[in-house]
């Protein structure tokens, strides 16, 4: 008798867990049907998670984080995104950094592209690199 019932335990859990993969897939189809646009809250969880997963830690009292950032959009996302999101990303991602002591490796900059090629989740691409001798204002539509 015990046997039977860990069984149906066990084949609830599976249930369960194939319900949980199923609105999964069915959130990320219609994300990609609808081509929601990640909001700027998300991108700048990305980029949070971009500039920790890239820091050096130099000495106990000196840690360094990129300093360029580009998150890729599809085309198609608000203009209003495009033009304006990388000053706004800029500056929030600049508090994180105070907040966590990181030191830039030059001038901070998150530029913000539309791109024609897939992106990994369909809906945007953040990289970073650290480049101490490149200006902000090299980058186009920096303010």
């Amino acid at each position: 008798m015990g046997r039977s019932a860990g069984g149906s335990r066990s084949s609830m859990g599976t249930l369960s867990r194939w319900e949980q993969r199923m609105e999964r897939w069915e959130r990320a189809l219609l994300d990609r049907i609808l081509r929601r646009e990640p909001a700027e809250a998300e991108l700048l969880t990305a980029l949070r998670r971009e500039c920790d997963a890239r820091a050096v830690v130099c000495s106990h009292s000196r840690v360094v984080a990129p300093n360029l950032y580009e998150v890729e959009l599809p085309e198609g996302v608000s203009g209003e995104l495009a033009r304006h999101g990388g000053q706004v990303l800029t500056e929030n991602l600049a508090r994180y950094g105070e907040r966590k002591g990181y030191e830039w490796a030059g001038p901070l900059t998150v530029r913000v592209v539309t791109t024609s090629e897939p992106l990994p989740n369909g809906r945007y691409r953040v990289t970073s690199a650290a480049a101490p001798n490149v200006s902000a204002a090299a980058f186009p539509g920096h303010d």
